[in-house]
Order: C-alpha cells, then sequence, then structure tokens
C-alpha cells in the first residue's frame, strides 16, 4: 500500500486558504484549551448514538522514545517541506500527544470524498473535508462546524490525526487518516508555478485522491501510533493533536485545566437527571496515565448553587420567561439563593467571571452546554449567593444558535432582524426584571456598610449575627419586609438600650446578670473593665456578671459569633462557657433580629425562614450533641452553638443556663 501526503492545490474556480479557515474562529476571550473542552465536547454530543450516556476522554501524553521511530517512519515520506508544514522539525524531537475520545457516538461515517450529493449521513466528509456546512441533526450545539478549527490552531504544527469506528451497511469500518491546516504557500513562480490552500491529508494514496486507511489496516497503523483500540461493537472517535500548544504550562497544570473546564463548561452533562436517569455524558482526563481529578459539580462551591438553581428550573414552579408582543415563549429560569462561604476562585472560574461569591446565570440552550454565565446584580453581602439556569425552549432554540459566535460562548441579538433579535435581547431583559427581587433593596431588604474595627461594630449591633456578612469592614444585610428600618452605621448613635439590657465587653464577651446572658439587639454600653459594675474578669479573658450564693449561672460568650461551613451549609457558632462548677441544662433562643429598641422579630412574616438550632459541639470538635438543649458540666470546658441562619436576615443568639438538681 502506498501511503503519505497529499497537498491541495488552488483549483482553477478558486478555494478557501488555510488562513482563512483557520481564522474563522476569531479571537476567543477563553483559553484555548477551554475552546477545545467546549467544542470538542458539543461536537461528541452531537455524535451521541443512542439513549447511553457518551463517554468523553481527554489524554495528555508524552509518547515514549521508542515509538518516536515509528511516528518518524509513517509520517514523515512525501512530507511537506519544513516552509510548508513544521512537521518533520517536531517529529525530530519528543513527541507529545493530546488526543480527545469519544464513545458511544456514530464515528465518522459515510462518504470519504466531498464530491458527492449525500447530505445526511456524511459525518467523515463534514468533519474531515468540508469548512462550514450546516449541521444535519436537530437541537445539536455546533451549527456551520467552524469550532473543529480548534485542533489545529492547538496544534504547533497544525496537524491532527484521526481514527474512527463507524456503522456501514454489514457491520462496522475503521478509518485512519491525518489533516493539517498550516498556511498557504507557493511552488515556483509566475505562469508556471502553482499555488497551495495550505491544506493537507495523509493517508492512503493508492487512488487518484488521498483516502483513510480502512478495516484493518486503519486498525493495525493505529495501534502502532498508540490509539486506544475500538471495542467489537464499538463506535467513536478520537482526535489526536499533534505537539499541542499548552499556553506555557507544564502537563500536569495543562490537564488540571481541561478537567476545571470541563466541570465549569459541561456541568449539565454530569448531573443525574430528575427522572433519576445517569448523567449524558461520562468525562475523564487523563495526564501519563495518570487520572486527573474532575470537580464533582454537586460539592464543589459555586457550581452547586447552579446544580440548585437546575433543579429549580426543571420544577413545575420554575419561571417561564415570556416576549410579550408578539407572545413568544422563550424557556425556563430557575434560581438559588442562599449563604455560602467566599469561595477562593480557581484560574478557570475567574476565565468565567467569578470572583469569590456567586450572582450569575447560566445561559443555555436545548442541547445543555453552557454558553455562558451572565452576570447579575450582586448582593452586596460577603456570604449571600445566588445563581441562575435559563434553559431556552425547543421552539426559538435557532434564535439563539444564529445568535452564537464560532465559539459559542455568547448570545449576540445585534447581528440578528425581526423576532429572532427580539427573542435574545428580550431574554436578557426578562432575566434581569427575575433577578430584581434577589437584591432589591428598598422593599425587602436594607443593606449597611460597617467600615469599623469587629469590636466597634459589635458594641453598635449587640453581637448580632448576619446571615451574610463578613468580619472587619462587615455586610448586615437586614430583612426589614414588614419593619422598614435603617440599621445602625458607624456615625450613628447607638441603639437605646432596653430595660434589662445585658451589656457586653469591647472584646465581644458579654457580662450578663441573671440567668440569660443574651447576644441580643438591646445591649449597647461596653462594660466597666474596672469592677465597677460588679463584673470580675473571667480566667479565660471574658467578663462574667457578680457571682452570690443562689443566684443563677451566668454563661460567658467566648469572641464573636463566627460563619463556618458545615457539610457545605453555612452556619453560625457562638462558642460559651459557664465558668462554675456543677450541672447546667443550656438552651437557645434564636431568632432574626431588629438593630433597634424592638430587639427580635417576635412575629415573623408568614412562610418566612427563621434561624435554626442545629446542635452543640465541643471548641475542639470532638462531642457534637444533635439537641434543641444540652447537658453540660461548668468550669473551663468551651462549648459552640451550632446555628443554621435564616438568609438575608441578623440572626439573634441568647443563651441561657440552669442549675440542674443534685440527685439524692
Amino acid at each position: 500500500m502506498k501511503f503519505g501526503w497529499e497537498s491541495q492545490m488552488y483549483p482553477p474556480e478558486g478555494a478557501t486558504a488555510a488562513e482563512g479557515i483557520r481564522n474563522q474562529l476569531g479571537r476567543p476571550a477563553l483559553n484555548m484549551l477551554t475552546v477545545l473542552v467546549r467544542e470538542a465536547a458539543q461536537n461528541s454530543w452531537d455524535a451521541r448514538s443512542g439513549p447511553d450516556p457518551v463517554d468523553f476522554r481527554i489524554a495528555l501524553n508524552d509518547l515514549g522514545a521508542g515509538m518516536a521511530p515509528v511516528w518518524r517512519r509513517l509520517l514523515t515520506p512525501s512530507a511537506p517541506t519544513d516552509s510548508q508544514l513544521p512537521l518533520r522539525q517536531t517529529l525530530a524531537k519528543p513527541i507529545r500527544v493530546l488526543s480527545v475520545s469519544d464513545r458511544g457516538t456514530k464515528g465518522l461515517g459515510g462518504p470519504t470524498r466531498a464530491d458527492n450529493a449525500i447530505t445526511t449521513d456524511n459525518n467523515f466528509v463534514r468533519f474531515v473535508r468540508n469548512i462550514g456546512e450546516p449541521r444535519n441533526r436537530d437541537f445539536g450545539g455546533g451549527t456551520y462546524g467552524f469550532g473543529k478549527g480548534i485542533y489545529y490552531l492547538l496544534s504547533r504544527t497544525g496537524t491532527v490525526l484521526v481514527h474512527t469506528r463507524c456503522r456501514v451497511k454489514g457491520g462496522f469500518e475503521t478509518r485512519l487518516v491525518g489533516c493539517s491546516l498550516w498556511k498557504s504557500y507557493s511552488v515556483g513562480e509566475g505562469m508556471e508555478g502553482k499555488r497551495y490552500t495550505g491544506r493537507h491529508w495523509w493517508g492512503d494514496m493508492s487512488g487518484e485522491v488521498v483516502e483513510p486507511f480502512i478495516g484493518a489496516e486503519a486498525d493495525r497503523i493505529a495501534h502502532q501510533l498508540g490509539f486506544e483500540q475500538f471495542g467489537e461493537k464499538e463506535t467513536g472517535t478520537t482526535v489526536m493533536i499533534v505537539d499541542p500548544d499548552l499556553d506555557d504550562r507544564d502537563p500536569d497544570e495543562a490537564a488540571q485545566w481541561i478537567a476545571d473546564a470541563i466541570a465549569w463548561n459541561l456541568w449539565p452533562k454530569m448531573i443525574d437527571k430528575a427522572d433519576g436517569s445517569p448523567p449524558d455524558i461520562r468525562f475523564s482526563v487523563t495526564c501519563n496515565g495518570n487520572d486527573v481529578p474532575i470537580p464533582d459539580p454537586v460539592e464543589t462551591s459555586p457550581l452547586r448553587l447552579f446544580v440548585q438553581a437546575y433543579r429549580k428550573m426543571e420544577s413545575p414552579d420554575s419561571d417561564r420567561l415570556w416576549v410579550k408582543s408578539p407572545k413568544i415563549y422563550l424557556g425556563r429560569l430557575g434560581l438559588h439563593k442562599t449563604m455560602m462561604k467566599p469561595f477562593e476562585p480557581s484560574s478557570v472560574s475567574e476565565e468565567c467571571g467569578f470572583r469569590d461569591t456567586s450572582h450569575h446565570v447560566c445561559l443555555m440552550r436545548t442541547p445543555e452546554l453552557v454558553v455562558k454565565y451572565l452576570r447579575g446584580p450582586a448582593t452586596g453581602a460577603r456570604f449571600t449567593s445566588y445563581a441562575g439556569v435559563f434553559r431556552a425552549d425547543a421552539e426559538v432554540d435557532q434564535a439563539y444558535a444564529k445568535s452564537e459566535p464560532p465559539t459559542h460562548d455568547d448570545w449576540r441579538h445585534e447581528p440578528l432582524e425581526g423576532n429572532d433579535r427580539k427573542i435574545v435581547r428580550v431574554t436578557y431583559q426578562r432575566i434581569k426584571e427575575s433577578l430584581s427581587p434577589l437584591v432589591e433593596l428598598g422593599s425587602d431588604a436594607v443593606s449597611a456598610t460597617v467600615n469599623a474595627p469587629l469590636g466597634a461594630a459589635s458594641r453598635q449591633f449587640s453581637s448580632l449575627v448576619s446571615g451574610s456578612f463578613g468580619f472587619g469592614g462587615m455586610t448586615a444585610a437586614i430583612s426589614t419586609k414588614n419593619h422598614p428600618r435603617k440599621p445602625a452605621t458607624d456615625h450613628d448613635s447607638a441603639p437605646t438600650p432596653e430595660p434589662g439590657a445585658r451589656p457586653f465587653g469591647a472584646d465581644g464577651e458579654s457580662a450578663g446578670a441573671g440567668a440569660g446572658q443574651g447576644r441580643s439587639a438591646g445591649s449597647a454600653e461596653p462594660a466597666n473593665r474596672s469592677g465597677g459594675d460588679g463584673a470580675s474578669p473571667d480566667a479565660s479573658g471574658g467578663r462574667l456578671g457578680r457571682h452570690r450564693a443562689g443566684t443563677r449561672p451566668r454563661v460567658a460568650y467566648i469572641g464573636e459569633p463566627a460563619i463556618e461551613i458545615r457539610n457545605g451549609e453555612a452556619v453560625v457558632v457562638q462558642r460559651f462557657r459557664v465558668a462554675q462548677h456543677g450541672s447546667y441544662a443550656i438552651r437557645a433562643d434564636v431568632g432574626v433580629a431588629i438593630p433597634s429598641n424592638r430587639g427580635k422579630e417576635t412575629d415573623p412574616p408568614l412562610n418566612a425562614q427563621q434561624p435554626v438550632i442545629l446542635g452543640w459541639d465541643t471548641d475542639d470538635d470532638s462531642a457534637f450533641v444533635g439537641l434543641a438543649g444540652l447537658d453540660m458540666v461548668g468550669g473551663d470546658t468551651i462549648w459552640k452553638v451550632v446555628v443554621r441562619p435564616a438568609p438575608d436576615t441578623v440572626t439573634s443568639i441568647d443563651l441561657f443556663a440552669e442549675r440542674k438538681a443534685v440527685e439524692a
């Protein structure tokens, strides 16, 4: 068999230069590895062969020294010169390849030549030969196939090898072909010279045009080149990118970027469906044979918020978005707002537009592939985030497809006309309207930023714990739907103490009198450290009230309340102890607090969320008691009460101690 390279000459009628094809992707804002993940997965999803999940694998490998001679023997004969294609230079060095594989897909079937009238089952021609051909699948992710250019752009030589297996009459067929997309050039000069487009193919040169290797010959050569072999009844495609450009990353860093990009851009394909069916696609990433972990979107912040929003989008009570005139149904929107600890952004999450909180809506078309994260208005509260998911309805999916650039990472209404333009433009408008209640300050919440040290802020807010604030300069989001009040700031006078107010020290520990030493809204004045209030310093630094024989025990608060993340949930934790020896029953009174003389919300609005006591924990987290009350022994032991706060409120925590009777 004769094999080698064939370079495409310009026909007399003209053709597209390689540079023009390479430029059709434009200049993506996303990293090229991210574009590869998005485009390759989209192609695989469009090529799925049935209801079973698609297997999608990306492998980055440095080929061993023993394979280099085989590559040179197979790929360098009749290869273009270095000035026409730098493949020989690449193969003279250690060889690195990036392979993108799918299984459970149709493979690249149909005819292998482009000069025929078959337009339905022609995947080989569409991927290997033609550029810009319309898709042949309804509701596919791709449009005109420009995205496949990313394979060539990522290769420093513009070269890929394609190994595919498809169904044909009578069974299955394996195919192997090489393709290059580099730069146009000329050989000779003037009327006697020839011009070439810069496109090259490698394969079987026995006929008038280069053809792919077929059947057993394709399997044999693919095995020598290091391709993973197909199972007996397995179909799919592997595209091997020769000498990938990793953007100055080492292989491990590049592989981790790919894994993160899969999670951030393809998470809708990674999660179980509402009907209990498995995820649409099974993903894996390896680097030189080692598995690279892909973040689980159900467990990873803030992707888990988008998973929750997706569930709400699928539910019957999701928002339906419409164009009013003419009436056009756009799609469904799910929103999820919750407390969440600020997260450490990764490079990929920053690329998607995130910093340390989420106030974004994920836009998807019918195939449920992430188009982009639309940034919405921030909540203004550091511990409060929201996420939304919008999925376009199938009837208008084509309008959104037309609005996408070649990289499918945006919806732009400007190039469109008529109803298509209105559909995309109004979608953004309706999403903006739906987000307003989540961040609206005039009717549902008041947001105040206190640029003051923690002690000063504590004296003003009397140790109220916000469901959404950051310490130091803290932001307190206070529910005022039924009580529109302005919270105290560093320049306001302190709120008037209510009768029986319990002051606490400037260090944040209360010096209560009586049984209940509450962290409530009425306390405003710092304790007198000279002892004039009858209180004495606790050995641990706390402030305890005067103790007389027969008086009730006192609860000493240790430090300020804090936000912690437990089992993926933000909770408020208050440390405390009872210094007096003996056995005590501790109970907590929690509620939504108001920074005024009213103190605490005792009559919440209908269906309003309230704080919940989750349990009690020792300071070293060695013993958790999941009850509303705690039996403890006084002394040096420090305990913590763990409370689930209500979102967008300030939580008030009051602790009470009762001495337990001594058994006879």
